[in-house]
């Protein structure tokens, strides 16, 4: 699949801006804080129905207007097509998105219209950060390539929310304790479907960045990456048995959303022992075998947006990047295009205050 043309109106820089891209590599360069990073936040928006930047979807809007609208057209083999809107509001109204101009009610029906895989310098805090950032990472990718996953974490957290709630309420009125098992039961339920899949996809995961890694360090380094769920065993029993301290501290101590992944080269863990260039390969690593995953599991390449990734990989990374990504509509920003011309050949773009020049 792949993106054909992208119109956006009054999103982050943007006043209004169409483009036409190819189905191979678009090199969009320009000086920075010029709308590079929001055209590729764009692309990804129409994917996932959420930015991968901003907390609130207010923010995305341009200053001084009340909505932002964006549309994709998005191309299949044997010449099928589909189109994604999507309506932003600063306020008073929720986000509306519609494909082939029927609106959607969950945000589940989006996923799989358009599979995205975004590669930029933050993603490099997926090796180097907390676990936040390596469940966000799961959590996004199991969503594109399953929609039951989306609803089973849809329904945990809000699960999760209510029940914390009620646990800061309980230190106040005692007799609330008897109703906490009622959110006991949507935690476990869907934390032990999300556990399942989680181990399924970073097997998975490992066994595909296993063989990426070996080719670019030219097998001195194998990488693993494991599940590290914090619940082990019966996740029922686990709930039941930290209740007393989930009601001192007023919060659930247990659960998938304390879930990691541990990523280490040569069985020593990368965050701690890595070097720059090893967290990077790492990286790079996830990346390429995630693409070769969506691959796998829906039978169709991705979008590969490339922010600014150029700049963080040394030369020999970037070959090995630009060999593995033959095949796919690649979207690229860069300052510089000279550096990025010396590997491959593509529909060159200038960006200038938000604009395409010519």
């Amino acid at each position: 699949m792949w993106v054909s043309n992208l119109s956006i109106e009054n999103f982050r820089i943007f006043k209004r801006l169409d483009v036409e891209l190819e189905n191979g590599v678009n090199i969009v360069y320009g000086d920075n804080a010029n709308g590079k990073t929001n055209l590729i936040e764009a692309i990804h928006y129409c994917a996932v129905g959420k930015s991968q930047r901003a907390s609130h979807d207010k923010e995305l809007i341009r200053f001084g207007q009340d909505e932002a609208h964006l549309q994709a057209k998005i191309e299949y083999p044997k010449s099928s097509s589909r189109r994604v809107d999507v309506h932003i509001f600063r306020e008073g109204r929720k986000k509306g998105i519609a494909i082939d101009h029927i609106p959607i009610k969950k945000l589940n029906q989006l996923y799989g219209v358009l599979h995205v895989v975004i590669f930029t310098p933050e993603d490099l805090r997926m090796v180097k950060a907390g676990p936040s950032e390596r469940r966000s990472f799961i959590d996004l990718e199991l969503c594109q390539l399953n929609p039951i996953y989306y609803h089973a974490l849809r329904q945990y957290y809000q699960a999760l929310k209510q029940r914390n709630n009620l646990l800061k309420s309980i230190s106040k009125d005692k007799k609330l304790i008897n109703t906490l098992d009622v959110w006991d039961e949507p935690l476990y339920r869907n934390g032990t479907q999300i556990m399942a899949q989680r181990e399924s996809f970073i097997t998975m995961l490992n066994d595909i960045a296993k063989e990426i890694h070996k080719d670019i360090t030219g097998g001195i380094e194998e990488i693993s990456l494991t599940y590290r769920p914090q619940i082990m065993g019966d996740y029922e029993e686990r709930l039941k048995r930290s209740k007393d301290r989930d009601i001192a501290i007023g919060s659930t101590s247990y659960g998938i959303h304390k879930d990691d992944i541990s990523i280490c080269i040569n069985d020593k863990d990368v965050r701690i022992y890595g070097s720059q260039g090893q967290q990077r390969t790492c990286a790079l690593s996830v990346k390429l075998a995630e693409i070769e995953i969506i691959k796998t599991r829906t039978g169709h390449t991705p979008v590969l947006l490339l922010d600014d990734v150029l700049s963080e990989l040394d030369e020999s990374r970037q070959d090995f990047l630009f060999k593995h990504i033959k095949g796919l509509q690649t979207v690229l920003t860069c300052t510089g295009v000279e550096d990025v011309l010396k590997r491959t050949s593509g529909k060159i773009m200038r960006m200038e205050k938000g604009m395409i020049l010519k």
